[in-house]
């Protein structure tokens, strides 16, 4: 074993004696433990919150939306969109249409947007896991049903099980003429609302109806808005979208659910960041309390030091003992902290310890979703802050040695 090792190894664990340096060791320690800990536990919450927050907006965004570069519509009836609807990878394709509409319930209006999806987007198996109250339902026994955005049913007050009440929704005529009467040049159909979900600010405005109900509403018999595209699981989605992008042509734009939804993906990043940086910071206090700790150490050791220059010692050995001392604080302190961070962990996926305290919320209790490259990264945090507060420590114990010979 290296001798600085050995010596600083016996100066971290003599049960000889206790002195104040001891504890002032243990409590930089303890120091380092809780923040590693605490940068494990809050770093595998986040994790926990974007895939919670990202499969929401999952239910609405596909794979792979196709919309027009210039226009709000397209004709999804040629050769090649024909031809990617037999492609045997393809899970489901749903053709979407939407449009900004006047949304009235009771006398109560409301601007939101009126989207009429395919019967594909029912395939979706997780869309019951966004609805508050009623069903996710568009079509039964020959008639529409609507399912409204959280946002909407709070404005107007909806109430989903009261099919004697529909909701009106009105859009522009396409070929409206001058009418002393307004109304006139507006188109309003009626349907009942049959669910409420909730997903997000984004899409918590948007009312759910059948493809049928949106073209007769918008005169719009053949053109959607996209293509909403997704694939079965295994399916390689850069390749699929780098090709549909080569033969779709620059009319078109392809984007996968990142481009979807850029600021939410960059929102959740700084968000992620943030408070790594945050509890860095509190990190490196704790681990900078170190080099007061060995301070005092080289003030306790004085004789220590001058007996083992006086044995041959050179200045790297006596420098090897605190740096040493140094990063064993910090490592013991990281490594058990990371432990206790991911037992508690654990603990919150499998029991729900700590609650939202939301009874209206999805979720019941915080999410938790570790990942290996959120621990390496706390180690790697740790161990450079470490290196450099342990080295500082060590330039400080050969400072003034030869005074230290002449005292002994």
């Amino acid at each position: 074993m290296n001798t600085s090792v050995y010596i600083a190894r016996r100066y971290l664990f003599s049960r000889k004696k206790m002195h104040a340096i001891n504890i002032i060791s243990g409590i930089s320690m303890l120091g380092v433990l809780i923040g590693s800990a605490a940068l494990i536990i809050i770093l595998s919450v986040f994790n926990g919150l974007e895939v919670t927050i990202l499969s929401l907006y999952n239910d609405f965004n596909p794979e792979i939306k196709i919309e027009p570069r210039l226009g709000k519509t397209f004709d999804p009836n040629t050769a090649y969109f024909n031809a990617l609807r037999h492609d045997h990878r393809l899970f489901s394709m749903t053709e979407v249409l939407q449009e900004k509409a006047l949304i009235k319930y009771d006398g109560r209006p409301f601007i939101g947007t009126i989207r009429g999806v395919g019967d594909d987007f029912l395939k979706n198996p997780l869309l019951d896991s966004v609805i508050q109250s009623g069903s996710f339902t568009l079509k039964q026994d020959g008639h529409y049903f609507a399912v409204i955005g959280s946002q909407v049913q709070a404005s107007l007050g909806i109430n989903v099980h009261d099919q004697f009440s529909p909701v009106e929704i009105y859009t522009p005529s396409r070929s409206a003429v001058s009418s002393s009467n307004p109304l006139d040049e507006f188109v309003v159909r009626s349907i009942s609302p049959a669910g409420v979900f909730d997903v997000g600010p984004d899409f918590d405005d948007i009312v759910v109806t059948p493809i049928e109900f949106t073209r007769d509403l918008l005169d719009q018999p053949k053109n959607v808005s996209s293509l909403d595209i997704n694939y079965k699981s295994g399916t390689d989605l850069a390749s699929v979208q780098a090709d549909i992008m080569d033969k779709i042509g620059r009319n078109f734009t392809v984007k996968n659910r990142r481009e979807q939804n850029t600021e939410l993906y960059k929102t959740l990043n700084y968000e992620h960041w943030s408070v790594f940086m945050i509890l860095t910071f509190v990190l490196i206090i704790a681990i900078f309390n170190i080099i007061g700790s060995l301070t005092m150490l080289v003030i306790d050791k004085r004789k220590d030091i001058a007996i083992l220059t006086s044995l041959g010692a050179n200045k790297q050995l006596i420098q090897g003992i605190f740096f040493f001392e140094g990063m064993m604080i910090s490592l013991i302190g990281c490594i058990s902290g990371i432990v206790l961070g991911l037992v508690f962990c654990i603990l919150q996926q499998r029991f729900g310890l700590v609650k939202t305290g939301s009874k209206m919320s999805a979720l019941d209790a915080y999410p938790v979703s570790i990942r290996i490259s959120d621990i390496a990264l706390v180690f790697l945090t740790v161990t450079v802050i470490a290196v450099i507060a342990s080295g500082i420590s060590s330039r400080l114990s050969i400072k003034g040695l030869n005074d230290i010979k002449q005292d002994l």
